[in-house]
């Protein structure tokens, strides 16, 4: 269940399924390879993420994609984020600090105009910090607001030039977590 609650996600995010498109559960199973099972499962907790909509009368459908929650999201993660990193430069392990600078490193390899491989490193780059900040329900939710706002920077994709910038900002902020400064 969970390989094809992955699957299904990614092709969500990634716009594979469009916003608003009908999901016929057993030729997705077929398509994914798998038992309508698993995938029935999957979508149950899709939809409880608020990727899917189920409804009995209409059937499945990929959830719509509104600007306006963009800014309802940043204005979330803006809270969250700073808190998660402050956290993570006090409870860093140094198995943590492998993967942070790692991720660090994979950043400032990856060409600039190789936004859907950038997208992923910020991902993991975000989900790691929430790791090391040692908050299990801290993690769970960034996690959570990350997977929705990926969805609207898909829409966005070809008009996103700011992910190059934000490399030289993780490496910073992978530098203050290693300094222990939570205040940088």
């Amino acid at each position: 269940m969970q390989r094809a609650y992955s699957l299904i996600r990614e092709r969500i995010i990634t716009l594979e399924l469009a916003p608003g498109s009908p999901i016929d559960p057993p030729r997705l199973a077929e398509d994914l390879g798998m038992a309508p099972a698993p995938v029935q499962e999957a979508l149950q907790l899709l939809a409880h993420d608020g990727l899917v909509q189920i409804d009995p009368q209409y059937g499945v459908h990929v959830s719509n994609v509104h600007l306006a929650d963009l800014e309802q999201l940043s204005k979330m993660r803006l809270l969250l984020e700073p808190y998660s990193a402050r956290l993570a430069a006090q409870n860093a392990t140094a198995e943590d600090l492998v993967v942070l600078k790692s991720l660090r490193q994979e950043y400032t390899e990856t060409p600039p105009q190789d936004n859907r491989r950038l997208l992923d490193l910020d991902h993991k780059f975000h989900q790691a910090i929430a790791q090391a900040a040692g908050n299990k329900y801290l993690a769970h939710t960034l996690d959570r607001l990350f997977v929705l706002s990926q969805r609207l920077w898909f829409l966005a994709l070809p008009d996103l030039d700011l992910l190059p910038a934000s490399v030289e900002d993780h490496v910073r902020l992978v530098e203050a977590i290693e300094a222990q400064d939570a205040d940088r």
